[in-house]
């Protein structure tokens, strides 16, 4: 049975914001363990063309939306250091002409190592972007190389140094459970990302996803990863690591300095709303007392053909019932250190959780009561987070 700790939130968890999500979806090469929707071109990408189908999806998905106030924007990929400051300039301009942006939003841009130069990051820091997430993924050559990055640990400490003079906040992220990877290796790894002067980290098992050249290599039996007893082992010194270094986990995979979390993140984990713009993108969005989810054209090109021909891309557009809403909640909200805000769910599920489930899950320490008003899994629980949520979504 784990401990009970006490409740730290962060923020107003009462009202989880408003986020607006872009997507570029185009990369310099595609890594072997990457499912996300990315694609390599050998031609230059036409990027003033592709600002104009943002900004026409835009005005859609700010007709569905109505007004809002947006707490958060994040810029996503692919590899959105691919973009010019001037394209991002005209997407965050975008923004602010179709929704109501105050001066103390966060606005987040992935980068890549290998695509970083001070010129496009002054570029992107006068645009308007005030925080940065690195793709560092590790911090020594060999598994860089094996990670198929593009990059090496000089590009990474270069990056991860102009990312800290330039801009007010910045996050990295790290896979680990990399084959061989022992967990002194890995306390060292992370005891040296923190010292680069980062207040968050984003920290990965290595996960062999279906359809990348990773899984078809596991298949085979080239590519031994970590099983799950040694995963368990690397999760949990993870935790022990960067609480020690006052970085605590604020949900399963993310981690931060009090004050340092990711608001853009927190908007998906507390469920509240987003918008999905560019292909790919996924958003949610309450139109009245429903909840619409939006899902756009997976392929770069077909995603800008449609958003000429019609004004967006928007593949599928779902209704989603307070049953499928009440999942969503449970299995987002149980990700984080703060839990779940069981009033909200049972107004959406209309029911209490089962009690003989949650009796028995309790009992054998996989999630605890904060009172009567929030639900949150366990150290022990978020190993075993799937199980968790479907035990408790029955």
């Amino acid at each position: 049975m784990s401990k009970k700790t006490p409740l730290t939130t962060i923020g107003d968890v009462t009202d989880p914001g408003f986020g607006v999500y872009v997507h570029w979806p185009f990369c310099a090469a595609k890594c072997p363990y990457c499912d996300f929707n990315s694609h390599v071109r050998h031609q230059p990408v036409d990027q003033p063309r592709f600002v104009e189908g943002f900004l026409r999806e835009m005005a859609a998905v700010r007709a569905l939306s109505g007004p809002r106030t947006v707490t958060s924007i994040f810029l996503g990929g692919g590899t959105p250091s691919l973009m010019e400051p001037a394209t991002v300039e005209a997407i965050l301009n975008g923004i602010a002409g179709h929704w109501h942006m105050p001066d103390d939003i966060e606005i987040t841009m992935e980068a890549n190592p290998s695509s970083v130069e001070a010129t496009r990051f002054y570029g992107y820091r006068a645009a308007g972007v005030n925080r940065v997430s690195l793709g560092v993924q590790a911090l020594n050559n060999r598994d860089l190389k094996f990670l198929g990055r593009l990059h090496n640990v000089e590009d990474a400490l270069k990056a991860v140094r102009l990312a800290r003079d330039i801009f007010p906040r910045m996050s990295f992220d790290l896979i680990y459970a990399r084959p061989d990877q022992t967990v002194e290796d890995w306390e060292r790894e992370l005891k040296e990302a923190v010292s680069y002067a980062v207040d968050h980290l984003s920290l990965y098992q290595l996960t062999i996803e279906e359809g990348t050249p990773f899984y078809g290599l596991h298949k085979a039996g080239k590519l031994i990863v970590p099983d799950g007893e040694q995963s368990a082992v690397l999760y949990e010194a993870t935790q022990e690591i960067t609480a020690a270094i006052g970085m605590p986990a604020y949900e399963v995979s993310n981690h931060a300095q009090p004050g340092a979390e990711s608001r853009h993140n927190l908007t998906y984990w507390r469920y509240g709303d987003y918008a999905g713009i560019g292909p790919g993108a996924h958003g949610r969005l309450s139109v009245g007392a429903e909840k619409v989810a939006t899902a756009t054209e997976r392929n770069p090109e077909a995603w800008l053909r449609l958003v000429e021909e019609r004004g967006d891309g928007i593949a599928e557009r779902e209704l989603l019932d307070p049953e499928a809403q009440a999942d969503e909640l449970l299995l987002m909200g149980l990700r984080l250190r703060e839990g779940v805000d069981l009033s909200r769910w049972q107004m959406l599920s209309g029911r209490d959780p089962d009690p003989d489930r949650e009796r028995f899950l309790i009992e054998h320490g996989f999630i605890e009561r904060l009172g009567n008003s929030r639900l949150r899994c366990t150290p022990a629980g978020m190993l075993i987070l799937d199980s968790v949520v479907a035990d408790l979504a029955c």
